[in-house]
């Protein structure tokens, strides 16, 4: 089995005074929620969309505990684990475990129809998804579609589930904040 924690490395630049380029953070996510192993969200970073971007700032941006969407006008960047479906636990026990994880950052309502999937859901967020490792089903209302490493995914604020096949998988997402044009779900 792969460690994924031995991956999940954040580095994030700056400058000094000097104007001089540098490192002001290297070490793991700066929130977990799960295990990297099994399944879960590990945040990166998360700040504005737009304005002046400071490289002399050296403050932490990585958020202190896992929210599913960005806050109106931010971008985040997470690391994300899917695991496979778990075999012959009945379909009532997985949504009711999908339902208290999405609770667990802030997203239960973010659920949609887990008729389709258990984890089936939609937010008001642009992300570009890539697979790093492993191999998973994208799930949506009207298809499936099978996504291999270094592939992408632009999830453009519609419903939509994960399973990974044959094992766990890891993907990298920036989530761009973006008001849904419609009535939400």
């Amino acid at each position: 089995m792969t460690d994924f924690s031995s991956i999940m490395r954040r580095i994030i630049t700056g400058e000094d005074a000097d104007g001089q380029s540098l490192v002001i953070i290297d070490g793991p996510p700066s929130a977990e929620s799960g295990d990297p192993n099994v399944g879960g969200l590990f945040d990166i970073w998360h700040d504005a969309a737009s304005g002046p971007l400071d490289p002399k700032s050296h403050a932490d941006l990585g958020p202190e505990r896992c929210v599913l969407s960005p806050s109106a006008g931010n971008v985040k960047v997470r690391w994300f684990v899917i695991p496979p479906r778990p075999p012959g636990v009945p379909v009532e026990e997985l949504n009711a475990a999908a339902r208290a994880r999405f609770a667990a950052f802030d997203a239960e309502d973010h659920i949609t129809d887990q008729s389709k999937h258990p984890a089936m859901h939609c937010t008001e967020s642009i992300d570009v998804i890539c697979l790093l490792q492993g191999e998973v089903d994208l799930i949506l209302d009207t298809s499936r579609t099978r996504v291999k490493p270094g592939q992408i995914v632009i999830q453009r604020g519609t419903s939509h589930g994960w399973e990974a096949i044959g094992g766990p998988a890891l993907l990298l997402a920036v989530l761009i904040n973006r008001p849904l044009a419609r009535p939400e779900h």
